[in-house]
C-alpha cells in the first residue's frame, strides 16, 4: 500500500498494469479534499477528463457539481475519483480486467482519504467496489458497508443526462447522503436550512 499522496500519484503516472494506459492522453487520478468525509467514485475518465487530467470536468462533471451544491456541499470539500484512471477507448465501459488492474490505486486512495461516507456513481463503480453481482437498479438508495464505511450507490451523472427521469431518484439518494453526513457530525456548518 502506498503511504503518501506523492507516492500514489507517481504510481498512477507510471502505471502500465493494463492496456488503457497506451491510449490515454494523461492519467486522471482524482482530486478534491484529501481529508474529505465524502468520497465519490465514478467509472472512468471521458474525453475532457483525459485532456485536462481531472475527474468529472465534462458535462457529467458539471451536473455533479450542481448536484453537490443542491445539498450545500462544495465540490472542493469532497474527494472525487474513478474506478479506472485512464480513459477507455471511445468512452466504453472498463473491462473487468481493467478494473481489477486499477484496484490497488483505488484502495490506496480510500486508505489515504479515510472517508466517512462513500457515494458510488453508476454501475461500474458499484461492481468495482461491491462486487460483480451487484446491480445499480437493485441497490441504489440502500446503505452497504465496507469495513465500517457506509456506501450508497446512485446513478452516474451521465446516465441522468441521458435519462432525466432518473434525476428524482438521484435527488432522493443525495438527501440520504446529506442526512448520513449530518448523523455522523460531518459538515453540519455547510448544511443550511431545508432542501
Amino acid at each position: 500500500m502506498r503511504t503518501s499522496w506523492v507516492q500514489l500519484t507517481q504510481a498512477i503516472a507510471d502505471c502500465t498494469n493494463c492496456a488503457l494506459c497506451e491510449g490515454c492522453t494523461q492519467k486522471v487520478p482524482g482530486q478534491g479534499d484529501p481529508d474529505a468525509p465524502l468520497m465519490l467514485i465514478g467509472e472512468g475518465p471521458g474525453q475532457q477528463e483525459d485532456q485536462q487530467g481531472l475527474a468529472f470536468v465534462g458535462p457529467a462533471g458539471q451536473l455533479l457539481t450542481k448536484m453537490l451544491a443542491a445539498i450545500q456541499l462544495p465540490r472542493e470539500r469532497v474527494y472525487i475519483c474513478n474506478i479506472v484512471k485512464c480513459r477507455p477507448p471511445n468512452n466504453r465501459t472498463p473491462l473487468p480486467a481493467e478494473t481489477e488492474a486499477c484496484q490497488p490505486h483505488l484502495l490506496a486512495q480510500w486508505a489515504l482519504v479515510q472517508p466517512k461516507v462513500v457515494l458510488l456513481l453508476g454501475s461500474t463503480a458499484v461492481r468495482g467496489v461491491l462486487g460483480e453481482n451487484y446491480r445499480i437498479t437493485r441497490i441504489r438508495g440502500q446503505w452497504y458497508e465496507r469495513g465500517d464505511v457506509p456506501i450508497l450507490a446512485t446513478y452516474h451523472p451521465s446516465a441522468l443526462l441521458r435519462d432525466p427521469e432518473k434525476k428524482r431518484d438521484a435527488w432522493t439518494d443525495l438527501k440520504i447522503v446529506r442526512q448520513k453526513l449530518i448523523d455522523l457530525g460531518q459538515y453540519t456548518d455547510l448544511l443550511k436550512g431545508e432542501l
